[in-house]
């Protein structure tokens, strides 16, 4: 995460309606949800996230969810859990959306226990996908759960949509949004890690791989060929200087795009001129970056450098884009965000996040603000060795998730005049 905002919110405690759907939060069943959920694995790359899916399929089914399977490759479905009303014969108003994702980074050797055999000891619950973000997504089940165990009625529906390889090419999200959503959302909160802290703001990213094309030669007489190793150095500080110049203008919440470098591979032998090297390129974007145009300006520098010429070529593509997105402060959502995990019992602060999610894309494509918020802590457990998340903070979580739902849907229906729609059963707005 990047800097953060002050909160400036009072912490309304929850009303006894709102006590009522608490109450029915069960920590035990969210724990087990999040330890089978662990235990489906669904390493990206290395696997398939269809466990994971069946796993939420299975659980969405016993507690009485709209279930849809989305299929996006062999074995790798996403999967779309969602509350309705319980009248949905009624008039139903835009809903709120949750996002996340069932696939997780591979485990990776050095591990105390077996990464996907879930424990739980001295209050935390440790696996691969613990954090990043199997507790959230059992959090959220358990919130919906909660919401529809108490009889509340809600102006809209409740959707958990779990998407597959977002820790990868983002599959999953590309063929969400071509596809469509089976119900209109006016707020989109990504269950991420994020400690609680409420992110308005997410950097995007993208991958550019480049393809540098020479000439051989013997090595004893280099200037009879034309080095491609030699171009791509060039081009490495072309990039070098591009990051430094987007480190002067930094931004309070996500400082600034960047660049970096992350592999490069070239060349036949220690004695050849080398005729090829490729090189994988991240790109960090800022909210309203066009990784496309950033692209076309790279593919200028390097034709102004004279870099592609006498004998060079080079090639470029853009492999992968995740935009970003910022929802501004004084958002209806964030306040609600806000207030709710201080109603929960937990601490926030507004900050922005200068990793990537799949809430840029619901942003770009639908029109839909979206926050990120959830258990666990990106730093300092997402991605690490004996990954792990707090009991407390699958407690703080589903209070949240269910707090945020009764307010930023009870808010909405309060600010439109000619909704029939009430929050609680016999209220009126």
């Amino acid at each position: 995460m990047a800097a953060a905002l002050g909160v400036n919110a009072d912490a309304q405690a929850p009303t006894r309606d709102e006590q009522e759907v608490l109450d029915h939060i069960r920590l035990d069943e969210i724990i087990a949800l999040t330890e089978r959920l662990v235990n489906a694995g669904g390493e990206n790359p290395g696997g398939t996230e269809l466990a994971t899916a069946a796993v939420l399929e299975a659980e969405a089914t016993r507690l009485g969810f709209e279930v849809d399977i989305q299929p996006v490759a062999p074995d790798r479905p996403n999967i779309l859990l969602t509350l309705l009303p319980p009248d949905s014969k009624s008039a139903l108003g835009p809903g709120l959306m949750f996002l996340g994702h069932s696939d997780v980074v591979p485990a990776g050797p050095g591990w105390s226990r077996p990464p996907f055999e879930a424990v739980v000891a001295d209050g935390r619950l440790y696996g691969r996908g613990s954090t990043d973000m199997k507790g959230g997504l059992a959090a959220v089940v358990g919130a919906m759960d909660a919401l529809k165990r108490s009889g509340v009625v809600l102006s809209g529906p409740v959707t958990l949509v779990c998407t597959v390889d977002e820790e990868d090419l983002g599959l999953g999200i590309r063929a969400l949004t071509s596809g469509g959503l089976p119900h209109s959302y006016l707020g989109c909160v990504v269950a991420e890690p994020t400690d609680m802290e409420t992110v308005i703001a997410c950097r995007g990213d993208s991958y550019i791989e480049l393809e540098i094309t020479g000439k051989p030669a013997h090595s004893g007489r280099p200037a009879d060929g034309r080095n491609a190793i030699s171009a791509a150095a060039r081009i490495c500080e072309l990039i070098r200087a591009d990051h430094d110049a987007l480190q002067q203008d930094q931004d309070p919440l996500l400082g600034s795009g960047t660049w970096n470098v992350g592999r490069i591979e070239g060349g036949e032998g220690t004695s050849m001129v080398a005729p090829s090297c490729h090189m994988s390129v991240d790109r960090r974007l800022m909210p309203d970056d066009d990784p496309e145009d950033i692209l076309a300006s790279l593919l200028r520098s390097i034709g102004e450098a004279g870099i592609d010429t006498d004998g060079i070529s080079v090639d470029a593509e853009l492999t992968m884009q995740m935009p970003g997105f910022r929802t501004p402060e004084h958002h209806p959502l964030v306040s609600a965000a806000v207030n709710s995990v201080l109603a929960a019992g937990g601490e926030t602060r507004i900050s922005g996040w200068t990793a990537a999610c799949d809430g840029g894309f619901i942003v770009r494509d639908y029109g839909i603000p979206a926050i990120v918020l959830g258990p666990g802590g990106l730093n300092d457990q997402a991605h690490q060795i004996d990954e792990s998340v707090g009991l407390a903070e699958l407690t703080t979580a589903a209070r949240t998730f269910a707090l945020l739902c009764l307010r930023f849907l009870r808010h909405t229906v309060n600010d439109m005049p000619d909704s029939k729609n009430s929050l609680l059963e016999g209220e009126r707005p």
